[in-house]
């Protein structure tokens, strides 16, 4: 295994059809910009949550909703807390939007869509 893959967190991101279309322009390799009324971007700490928020938020707003799993260097994300958001099962952590291009080069392998609701 190389050395980059050794130190990893595994990270769930609920998306939407255009969010998706970019990471696919990517080579399922980034996630893109934030938009200006995004200020952060918020990776997820369980499958579950990402379902619930790709299910229930995702697909009313956009008509499709997709789970998306990747693998994000433990060195990079020691410097961000783990976040609450509601509920002991809402955890993420809150990347701000000008730090996507370092968030981005911190992923190791590719974006792989692991859930999908119509």
């Amino acid at each position: 295994m190389p050395d980059e893959t050794r130190d990893v967190v595994t990270l769930w991101r609920p998306v939407g059809p255009v969010e998706l279309e970019l990471i696919r322009n990517s080579g399922m390799r980034a996630f893109p910009p934030r938009l200006p009324d995004q200020p952060i971007f918020y990776p997820v700490l369980s499958k579950e949550y990402a379902v619930k928020i790709a299910r229930d938020w995702n697909v009313p707003a956009s008509g499709s909703g997709y789970v998306t799993r990747f693998d994000v260097r433990r060195d990079f994300l020691e410097n961000y807390r783990v976040q609450k958001a509601g509920g002991s099962a809402h955890l993420e952590y809150w990347i701000p939007a000008e730090e996507m291009t370092a968030f981005n080069e911190a992923i190791v392998g590719e974006i792989e869509v692991v859930a999908e609701f119509p």
